[in-house]
């Protein structure tokens, strides 16, 4: 009997910006039964904007200021979307991202930050670059960082971003022994919507700093060397940042929902005047009721606030307004580990106020760093012996983490391996068919289709197939009538791309409701030639690998909230790359051939050597991990199918993390193929060991690394 909560609502958080950050993270540890919650975001981090100015400093590294997206959602039990929205319909309540991909909502809140591009300004876009987004300036500082020789700066903006950059990066040079000339530029008076005792500070922080203050000045261009005033003076700058004013995105605007200069104007609820179900959070908000300067203290403290009130949305009760404090508290930066304090027209300056401000700084970072543990599921009343031991252990994987071992499919086929593919032959035609599955292994059901599609695909291009037609089978989780046919057109859209690209099409398919998502494909591919099988590699042969190794553990890590987000995102994006073009090389000279699956790199690579009556000998170091996947290997984590797929498949001479590693079962894995030793340097892949003559396995190269 199910008991699931059916799905009936859709959330949709757009920007992971610090409000919906906080949002995120209260909702993990009190969420709305019933409600599917979805996070858009271009990347797997958000930063945090109040640590630039340290970070271009040099105090902090760039993964300090980064909140992690990737664990957050997993925390918040919410499916994060990696892609840019670009357009909002707020009648149909569609988001359309940038891949052309459409996200539906019941309710969505905006928290899309501001850029400092300067799209007016002719030369901008080519040769500089905006401090907000910070992801990409945080890219270009490090580039720069790592030069050479003398270096100009220029700063267009002389507000306290500007001012903090730039002492900032004076800072940062000098520490790195390089001369360094900055200056700041600003149309009007530097710093002047700062109180005269903080300016007064400031200022002189600039002057110690050596940094050239230009006011008064109306740019006219910028180019690879220098921006050009409009009275023709030219300020010689390898490095032009942006910094001056808060630009909204464009798409905002274009809604036809009420905005202020391109923000979107939202009332004391936090919600849009022109649309009860969009709210709208941080600098991208306008307050109607109460405008504010854009701050990040606002978006802190708008938090508590949106989280009440989609909850009250949601389950029907009263919402709060948010009341913006009239002053609070400012921390500025001035390059060394000194801070300049200001409130309500006082001023202070020293390093126990930088102390301070990385103190609190730091202390918000660590919500998002040390995420509370989620208790483990109670263990039913009189319930047998062994179910509390179950269920206190890991969370069964996902992918080819959930798939049953090979000791446990040995009975099945009689002891021999078995071909990745049953091959019919109908007169002089000559069909391959397989089928394969996955239980989900991330909350978002476009990439789990995607992946499952490019996985079952594998069998038929390790056989030297052409893909022909395909069937689903879709398992969708208890939801509406409305939201599971849209999970279900999603699903069916996202593999009929895959498989459309590999030439085959979808003819059908069957879905059911259960307890989780799980996508499967039955799939058949024609031969123009006899198959690639497990049998047939000979003593000499090389062995080349195609894709590297690594999802099992990754995807293991990703469910525990350990494995970091950009990780995370390549072993996604990895899953995803098809092995047809790496097929088509490869199928000429083969001798045997499979897919990395389920049973891990010394699973398949067991079965070939069984199967062709040789062993094989294994270059450790050779073999290519996904990133992350050696530094997770070394901390312990392991996917729930590993303890079997090491004792299926026992290596010789392997020891430590990294032979760990051989036995980690891969979801949608590359080709693994013995080829004639003098063709191996022509294909495609890397060359990770050798068949012998003697049986078995066994391993070389680096065998007790550590990572």
């Amino acid at each position: 009997m199910q008991t699931s909560v059916p799905i009936v609502k859709d959330l949709v958080f757009v920007g992971g910006g610090h409000t919906h950050a906080l949002v995120l993270r209260k909702w993990g540890m009190k969420p709305v039964p019933g409600v599917r919650v979805t996070c858009i975001n271009p990347g797997a981090t958000a930063p945090y904007s109040g640590m630039l100015p340290g970070h271009i400093a040099g105090h902090y590294a760039r993964e300090d200021l980064d909140i992690d997206l990737v664990r957050l959602a997993r925390f918040a039990g919410a499916r994060l979307i990696v892609d840019r929205a670009v357009a909002l319909d707020p009648q149909a309540k569609v988001i359309r991202l940038g891949s052309g991909r459409l996200v539906r909502y019941d309710i969505v809140s905006l928290d899309i930050g501001i850029t400092s591009e300067m799209p007016v300004l002719p030369g901008f876009a080519e040769h500089g670059v905006p401090a907000k987004p910070l992801g990409r300036f945080a890219d270009t500082w490090a580039e720069h960082c790592a030069g050479e020789g003398p270096i100009r700066i220029a700063i267009l903006g002389g507000g306290v971003a500007g001012c903090e950059v730039a002492m900032a990066a004076v800072h940062r040079m000098n520490g790195l022994n390089r001369e360094v000339s900055v200056s700041v530029i600003d149309r009007g008076r530097v710093l002047d919507s700062v109180p005269q005792a903080a300016r007064t500070r400031l200022m002189g922080g600039l002057m110690e700093h050596g940094v050239d203050v230009i006011e008064n000045a109306t740019l006219a261009s910028v180019e690879a060397d220098a921006v050009v005033l409009e009275d023709g003076r030219r300020i010689a700058s390898d490095l032009t940042i942006g910094t001056a004013g808060a630009t909204p995105q464009d798409w905002v605007a274009e809604t036809g929902l009420p905005c202020r200069d391109g923000f979107l104007e939202v009332d004391r609820y936090l919600r849009s005047v022109g649309e009860p179900a969009v709210y709208a959070a941080g600098d991208c908000a306008h307050l109607v009721h109460d405008p504010r300067p854009k701050a990040g203290v606002y978006a802190v403290r708008a938090a508590p606030v949106l989280t009440h009130n989609l909850r009250a949305d949601l389950l029907g009760y009263q919402r709060k307004a948010f009341h913006p404090q009239k002053d609070f508290l400012k921390l500025i930066s001035m390059g060394d580990k000194v801070a300049v304090a200001e409130k309500a027209g006082f001023a202070r300056a020293g390093r126990l106020l930088w102390r301070w401000k990385n103190s609190i700084d730091q202390k918000f970072m660590d919500k998002f760093r040390d995420l509370p543990r989620m208790p483990a599921p109670a263990v039913p009343r009189d319930a047998a012996k062994g179910v509390a031991a179950e269920l206190a252990g890991p969370a069964p994987c996902g992918g080819c983490g959930a798939k049953l071992g090979a000791l446990a499919l040995d009975g099945l086929l009689g002891g021999a391996p078995g071909d990745d593919a049953a091959v019919l032959e109908m007169g002089d035609t000559r069909q391959v068919l397989s089928h394969d599955h996955l239980r989900a292994f991330a909350l978002d059901p476009v990439l789990v289709a995607k992946v499952a599609a490019v996985h079952a695909l594998g069998d038929i291009w390790a056989m030297g197939g052409t893909p022909q037609a395909a069937l689903a089978q879709v398992i969708l989780p208890r939801a509406s009538t409305r939201l599971q046919g849209a999970a279900l057109d999603e699903v069916m859209e996202a593999a009929r791309a895959v498989f459309d690209a590999a030439g085959a099409q979808v003819i059908g398919g069957h879905s059911t409701e259960g307890a989780e998502l799980t996508i499967g494909f039955t799939v058949t591919g024609l031969l123009d030639r006899d198959p690639i099988t497990l049998s047939g590699a000979q003593p000499g042969d090389a062995l080349i690998l195609t894709k590297p190794i690594g999802t099992g553990v990754i995807l293991a890590a990703e469910m525990q909230a350990r494995a970091r987000g950009d990780d995370v995102l390549a072993c996604w994006e990895t899953m995803q790359q098809p092995s047809a073009d790496a097929a088509r090389a490869l199928a000429p000279h083969a001798r045997a051939m499979t897919d990395v699956t389920g049973f891990g790199l010394a699973g398949h690579l067991a079965n070939i050597c069984r199967a062709s009556g040789v062993g094989a000998e294994i270059d450790l170091s050779a073999i290519p991990l996904l990133p992350g996947a050696g530094a997770l290997s070394a901390q312990g984590i392991r996917s729930s199918l590993f303890e079997q797929n090491r004792a299926a498949a026992r290596v010789a001479n392997a020891t430590g993390p990294r032979a760990d590693l051989l036995h980690d079962p891969q979801t949608a894995g590359g080709l693994l193929a013995a080829v004639p030793p003098d063709r191996a340097d022509d294909l495609p892949g890397t060359r990770i060991g050798t068949i012998t003559a003697t049986p078995g396995l066994s391993a070389t190269g680096h065998r007790h690394e550590q990572g």
